[in-house]
Order: structure tokens, then C-alpha cells, then sequence
């Protein structure tokens, strides 16, 4: 080793768990054949790791239908059945839970990645303090242990994504414009309820999370995910790591000044990109109300959609609203590229839904306040619906952690898994 240092041997097996339940998770389920491509470990390895990770309930095998050949297809002589391994649904519960403006949604999910209960409600977080947003979430996250009594008993970790700014260490809500609140910790109150691990992230950064694992072609090494809604928010990954600040979930897009001086934010602040491109500004704008008058807290998305509609049938106020704002974020984008290289950017939330109204808006600000000639070939993709990423990111988020942090290790190292028998799983 280039450190000089010797690798314990528990190390190199859990190095190689790792691999394989990452290239597992990665495709959902493959062949030992196509681990041993795929890993590089010897059959010998893969064999081993494989029959342990089956005797602990982590991995299960499958028949993977007729396999053919492109010569058996052309002569009608069929090939054996794969063997497929994935994951087993049973090793292990996650919750996921999604904090929005007015609203909370909870779900279940099980260790394959699939969904077991999912439920939305509306909950008033711009009226409700800390200690009532923590009961509110415990208690919804109970009801549904509750209903799904077999699920709920294999709860392993739980994953948070909240509109706002989070620690660094993942525990809790520093500031958020849904709640009055400040330095909520969601996690050390529901890590004491539930007895499991819980990290709480930021949604931009679950949305990118999510588009990493949905489509690792087009977003793989450096990319940006923002979230056009109420509030702005990114997402932000470079050169294949998600950006962090030291102390906090940082990449605070929407409250880089734009103006200095200018609109009024929600943030309390003047001037900021969410200020001219958040829902809140959009209407607004359109309205033709004072810079300065107090942002409307919750708009809806039907609204939004009523002023694209608007825009296109040709109303001025509505047009130039929404190319103020594709003004407001491309001037931010430029800012960005002018000290990173330009990367793919995906657009999400309501605010997407209008990106026929002020694309070149963004793309003429992006060159102007970089100087990069290219904008028009910088890729932009839009996604409307934005919880569903959110949720996946959480998913991930969870999943990765139990892969890496509880089944890794293995019974070679402390702690170490336990084999389903053993940890009263239930029919």
C-alpha cells in the first residue's frame, strides 16, 4: 500500500461487502458472474461474501426468468435461468419523512427499495412551534409503525428532508422560512423515540441525491438541482461528492444577493435571487405590488400555473415577471460557473413548469455574468414534481447508510449483523 501501512484483514472483508452491496444496490440485482465483473473480486470472494450476506437475510437469490442468447434467439434453443441476487426486502424498515410548507409526508419503505405505507397530511408549520412540529412528526410516524406492525418492528434508520438550512452533522433544522422556529433537532428527539439512527438533510440535497441514482449517465460527476418553489434552493454535487458547508447543508442559492439593496426576501433580507424567482416574487411581480411588500407565505402551485397560463396568452405583467426571475437565476448560475465549470443544471419544483417562459432569460444571464460563450449548450432539464425526488433521496440516503454502516461489517468487525433469525424477524 502507497501509505505503507498493512490492511487488517477485517478491513480488506468489509471493503469487499462494500463493493458488492454497492454494486448490487446500483443495479438492483445481477449474478455472481457479473459481481465478479463488475467488483473485480476473484469468484472465490464473490462466492464467499454472497453465501454470508444470504445466511444474514441481507441478500436473497431469484430466478431470473430464460436466459437467451442472441445465437439461441436466432435458433429457438433456450439458456439456463440466471441466478439473481438482490436484496431482501425483510433485512431491514426505513422511514422516510419529508417536511414542506403546510406539510409532512411519511413513509415506509422496505430494504429492496420499495415503498410499504406512504401517507401526506397537511400540517400548519408556519403556525406550529418547534415542540408541536416534533410531536406532529412522531406521532405521524408512529400511526404508521403502528398500521404495519411486521415493517415497523425491522425500523433500522430514519431519513429527514426539510426545506431549510441543516447541520452539518445531519440532526437538526437550523432555519427554515416554513417555521418560526429556529435549531429544531428533529433528530435527537426522533432517534430517542424510535431507538434507530436518523439524519436529517436539506431537499435540495435529497433532490440531487435522488437524480445521482435515477440517471447516473447525465448526473454523475458534477451537476446542480434547483428547486424554483416557494423558496429557491440547489442542490449542488462536484466532481462526484455532494457540496457541504463545515457547519451547515451551505449552498444557499436562492439568498445569494442578485441586487443589492433590492426586492424584499422572505429571509428578512433585500436583494436576494429568491426574491425576484421565488413563487412568492413571481406573483408579485405580476401583481405589480411593491418591491418591498411582505411576501405572500404560502402560494400555491395552481397559482403559478394560473400565471404561466397567463403569460402565454400574451399578459405583459406576467411575462416580465417570469423573466425577471429566469434573469435572477441565470445571473446566480453565471456567478457560479465563473468559479466552477459550467455542469448540467436541473430545474425542479412548480417553477419548471414554466421554463418555456424564461429559458433564454437564464441562458443570456448565465453568459453575461460568466462570459461563458456556450451557455445555449449548457443542458437544463426540468422535473415539476418535486416530492417524489425528495423521497427518493431520503430512500437512498437511508439505504446507503444500512449497505456501508450495518451490513458492511459484517461478523468480522464490531458491530456487526446480526442474522435475521436472531433479530426476531417475523413471517
Amino acid at each position: 500500500m502507497a501509505s505503507g501501512k498493512v490492511a487488517r484483514p477485517d478491513d480488506v472483508r468489509r471493503q469487499n461487502r462494500r463493493h458488492v452491496l454497492s454494486a448490487v444496490r446500483r443495479t438492483g440485482g445481477m449474478s455472481r458472474t457479473d459481481l465478479v465483473s463488475r467488483t473485480g473480486l476473484s469468484p472465490s470472494t464473490v462466492s464467499a461474501i454472497t453465501s454470508a450476506l444470504i445466511s444474514e437475510g441481507v441478500l436473497a437469490e431469484r430466478r431470473d426468468g430464460e436466459a437467451t442468447t442472441e445465437a439461441e434467439r436466432g435458433t429457438g434453443r433456450r439458456g439456463r435461468p440466471q441466478v439473481i441476487l438482490g436484496f431482501n426486502p425483510r433485512a431491514a424498515t426505513i422511514a422516510v419523512i419529508v417536511l414542506a410548507i403546510n406539510s409532512l409526508r411519511v413513509a415506509l419503505v422496505d430494504y429492496a427499495g420499495m415503498t410499504i405505507a406512504e401517507e401526506t397530511m397537511r400540517v400548519p408549520t408556519l403556525a406550529a412551534a418547534a415542540p408541536q412540529l416534533i410531536a406532529v412528526v412522531i406521532d405521524a410516524l408512529d400511526r404508521s409503525m403502528r398500521a404495519n406492525r411486521t415493517a415497523g418492528a425491522h425500523l433500522m434508520h430514519i431519513a429527514m428532508g426539510v426545506q431549510g438550512v441543516t447541520d452539518a452533522g445531519g440532526t437538526s433544522m437550523l432555519w427554515s422560512p416554513i417555521v418560526r422556529s429556529r435549531d429544531i433537532a428533529f433528530g435527537p428527539a426522533l432517534g430517542a423515540r424510535f431507538g434507530v439512527p436518523v439524519t436529517v438533510s436539506n431537499d435540495c440535497t435529497m433532490i440531487a441525491e435522488a437524480l445521482r441514482w435515477t440517471d447516473p449517465d447525465h448526473y454523475h460527476d458534477s451537476f446542480a438541482a434547483v428547486l424554483l418553489a416557494h423558496g429557491i434552493g440547489m442542490g449542488l454535487h462536484l466532481k462526484g461528492e455532494p457540496f457541504t458547508g463545515a457547519r451547515s447543508s451551505a449552498a444557499e442559492f436562492g439568498h445569494m444577493v442578485h441586487i443589492p439593496g433590492g426586492a424584499l426576501c422572505r429571509c428578512g433580507k433585500q436583494g436576494c435571487i429568491e426574491a425576484y424567482a421565488g413563487d412568492y416574487a413571481i406573483l408579485r411581480a405580476a401583481q405589480g405590488l411593491d418591491r418591498n411588500a411582505l411576501p405572500e407565505r404560502d402560494v400555491a402551485a395552481s397559482d403559478i400555473s394560473r400565471l404561466a397560463e397567463a403569460a402565454r396568452e400574451g399578459s405583459q405583467a406576467e411575462r416580465s415577471a417570469f423573466r425577471e426571475a429566469g434573469s435572477a437565476i441565470g445571473f446566480g448560475l453565471g456567478r457560479l460557473f465563473s468559479i466552477v465549470d459550467p455542469m448540467p443544471i436541473a430545474l425542479v419544483g412548480p417553477g419548471a413548469g414554466a421554463i418555456d417562459l424564461y429559458e433564454s432569460e437564464i441562458r443570456a444571464a448565465i453568459g453575461r455574468a460568466s462570459n461563458w460563450e456556450d451557455a445555449p449548450a449548457i443542458p437544463i432539464r426540468t422535473y415539476p414534481d418535486e416530492m417524489p425526488l425528495i423521497v427518493q433521496g431520503c430512500v437512498m440516503t437511508s439505504l446507503l447508510y444500512l449497505d456501508m454502516e450495518v451490513f458492511a461489517p459484517g461478523e468480522t468487525v464490531p458491530g456487526k449483523v446480526i442474522p435475521m433469525a436472531k433479530r426476531g424477524a417475523k413471517p
